[in-house]
């Protein structure tokens, strides 16, 4: 499959939240609780202010009919001046999503890899990303591309 990955563009708003829309019920059925169902994470205008937002980039993976296939939400972070923290340049993936239609097709590595050049030319230090546990899939990818957990997240349901 041939697939080009560069900067979302307004024009990608539609293909975009196709994909939210996906991720959304990946997460609505793992935790109910938590998520519900026939939501947005974004509006049309806070997509609008991310693809233009350098610190906050969006990746677009699109086919020769400038289908969207997938995307990387990034947000590029450093901690100037923390008290504890060092200054370190972080790439953080808040979200990447492939089509369910066309997983398999190593697209989401595709994406990973365009990332992660990315952060390199930003002098990023690391790339970090979190996963629900529920996500088991998403886990094994993130697992394959060679993440190891950083922090572990917990909680208590009462």
């Amino acid at each position: 499959m041939n697939i080009e990955i560069r900067r979302a563009q307004e024009k990608d708003l539609e293909g975009i939240n196709q994909l939210l829309r996906q991720v959304l019920m990946v997460h609505h059925n793992g935790r109910p609780d938590l998520f519900k169902a026939n939501a947005k994470k974004y509006t049309d205008k806070e997509l609008i202010t991310l693809i233009h937002n350098d610190e906050r980039p969006i990746f677009v993976g699109v086919d020769e009919n400038e289908m969207i296939v997938g995307y990387a939400f990034c947000v590029i972070s450093q901690h100037i001046g923390d008290n504890i923290l060092t200054e370190i340049k972080t790439l953080y993936i808040d979200d990447l999503c492939v089509d369910e239609q066309i997983r398999g097709h190593h697209i989401g590595r595709r994406l990973y890899e365009y990332v992660v050049q990315f952060a390199r030319e930003q002098d990023c230090y690391n790339v970090t990303l979190n996963v629900w546990s529920c996500n088991k899939d998403a886990q094994k990818f993130y697992e394959k591309c060679g993440f190891v957990p950083q922090k572990v997240g917990m909680e208590q349901i009462l």
